[in-house]
């Protein structure tokens, strides 16, 4: 199994900045795609960005295109997520997923962290 834990979400102010954390457990890290989940109250779990085997290739939610930037450090089992100019929507539970192919779709990762919740104020 792999097991993700998200962390660094906190309180921030609209035009701030944020990073968040994933770490993943397991030796197959380096062979997994990696993206990050967003869930507002009431709303459907939604692509953010996504990250390919080597760091390579990334894709992001045209929302957040510019702002965002996801990366990895394979050696420390480690995705991040660089929040820039931060929005009120983007408020929400930030999730982490492991996938075995690259995709979009939520249904097309194998593993899930716990989330850590992002609220950006004004």
């Amino acid at each position: 199994q792999v097991q993700l834990v998200e962390s660094g979400g906190g309180l921030v102010q609209a035009g701030g900045s944020l990073r968040l954390s994933c770490a993943a457990s397991g030796r197959m890290f380096s062979s997994l795609a990696m993206g990050w989940f967003r869930q507002a109250p009431g709303k459907e779990r939604e692509f953010v960005a996504a990250i390919g085997y080597s760091g390579s290739i990334t894709k992001y939610v045209d929302s957040v295109k510019g702002r965002f930037i996801i990366s990895r450090e394979n050696a420390k089992n480690t995705v991040y997520l660089q929040m820039n100019s931060l929005k009120l929507e983007d408020t929400a539970v930030y999730y982490c997923a492991a996938s075995r192919v690259a995709t979009m779709l939520p249904s097309g990762y194998d593993y899930w962290g716990q989330g850590t919740q992002v609220t950006v104020s004004s």
